[in-house]
């Protein structure tokens, strides 16, 4: 059923979305130090995104979306991120929600998106919670870290284990999990975000007591995986189908290559009218030109360039297929999942190769250097990313052999 009312016309641009973005990116870029120091995003920021309509990017039209494809969603956040990390890193999955959300059936969508609301979403995808299953859903129980901008969002996605009451374990010992959608007012926030990286984040923990959750705010594991949701069977834009984990963590690595793109910017802004001070024999030279500075900035600008370019290449490759109507087959998940991976330790290169020559200055909480060489190394330590774990995966399937990770 379609709500025509919905529609908002004319429906701007990819082209006049992502000039918002980067309209938007100076106020962001100037309040990230008090985003840090907040832990968490202004609310004259939050209302900005929403008022740029953002959040209706990816969203299906049926629900006064605009139906773009993940690599404008994936734009707007290498844009944001270049400006504030801990703001993209909150933003991008609300860009992206209207495909992650869309696998959902379409009972829960129509929760969520009801009366034409731009709700902001969180989600803990790691299945640390217990679900029991009751008549109609289920009971779910646990705790959950790294719930990123839940102070702003009006709904939850939890991933937990369905373990029926009172039965034996299944023989392998591996449970079925599920992701669970609930209303934020359902959730317990526990206020222990304190970190050095992506702080402004707010990404607290959460946690939910024995809380029924009906059938229809459910989503399998098994089904995210291939694309197969009957939330993506309704709406049939194949941008739909697209896997959960090609297109989540593909946001979250463009919070990494983002925060090295801005990085780079600030890096050149410093250092071209920089000199050297006279604890140097013959203080007053200009940095740049000492050859060991230009070689980081060309790493550095090498190194972010590679990284966009496969990220975005994977994302237009598994569209391509989409839309060809051709199946993403576990082996193109899998080398996805590498590119990411990958593309975040390029990131992580880039930002290390500036901030090692930033010299004292860099040693200032304010200085934006600084401030992504630590976003980013808290960006490639999320599990999604690490390149040891998602690197290994992909060599066991390569060899033939069972992968052990998450695709």
């Amino acid at each position: 059923m379609t709500n025509a009312a919905t529609y908002h016309f004319p429906i701007p641009t990819a082209e006049e979305l992502i000039a918002r973005a980067q309209a938007l990116a100076p106020e962001i870029r100037g309040r990230a130090e008090e985003t840090e120091k907040n832990r968490g995003l202004a609310p004259e920021i939050v209302e900005k995104i929403r008022k740029a309509e953002f959040l209706r990017i990816c969203r299906p039209k049926e629900f006064g979306g605009f139906e773009y494809d993940a690599e404008v969603a994936l734009t707007i956040a290498l844009t944001i991120s270049a400006a504030c990390a801990s703001t993209g890193w909150t933003i991008n999955g609300a860009v992206s929600n209207g495909i992650s959300m869309a696998h959902w059936p379409i009972e829960a969508q129509r929760e969520v998106w009801g009366n034409d609301a731009d709700p902001f979403t969180f989600a803990c995808f790691a299945p640390t919670g217990t679900a029991v299953p009751v008549p109609g859903g289920y009971r779910l129980s646990g705790r959950w870290s790294f719930a990123s901008g839940c102070d702003i969002s009006s709904w939850g996605k939890l991933g937990a284990f369905i373990k029926p009451a009172r039965a034996e374990p299944p023989p392998n010992g591996a449970y079925d999990g599920a992701f669970f959608l609930l209303p934020i007012e359902d959730c317990e926030i526990i206020d222990n975000w304190y970190v050095c990286g992506l702080a402004g984040t707010g990404s607290k923990d959460i946690a939910v007591n024995d809380l029924f959750i009906p059938e229809h705010r459910v989503l399998k594991f098994s089904e995210t995986r291939a694309g197969t949701t009957a939330g993506a069977r309704h709406h049939g834009n194949p941008i739909y189908k697209i896997p959960l984990l090609t297109l989540g963590a593909s946001m979250l690595a463009s919070t990494a290559i983002g925060a090295a793109k801005g990085a780079l910017e600030a890096y050149l802004d410093m250092t071209s009218g920089r000199t050297t001070r006279g604890a140097l024999a013959g203080g007053g030279l200009r940095m740049k030109e000492f050859a060991t500075v230009q070689l980081r900035v060309a790493d550095a600008a090498a190194s972010v360039d590679a990284a966009e370019m496969i990220l975005l290449t994977g994302i237009r490759n598994a569209l391509a297929k989409l839309r060809r109507g051709e199946e993403i087959t576990v082996a193109d998940r899998i080398r996805v999942r590498r590119d990411q991976a990958y593309a975040t330790r390029l990131a992580l290169q880039a930002v290390e190769a500036l901030n090692a020559s930033t010299g004292g200055y860099g040693l200032h909480l304010e200085n934006p250097v600084q401030r992504a060489w630590r976003d980013v190394n808290a960006v490639a330590r999320h599990v999604s990313l690490n390149w040891d774990a998602v690197g290994t995966m992909y060599g066991q399937h390569v060899f033939g052999l069972e992968p052990k990770g998450q695709y």
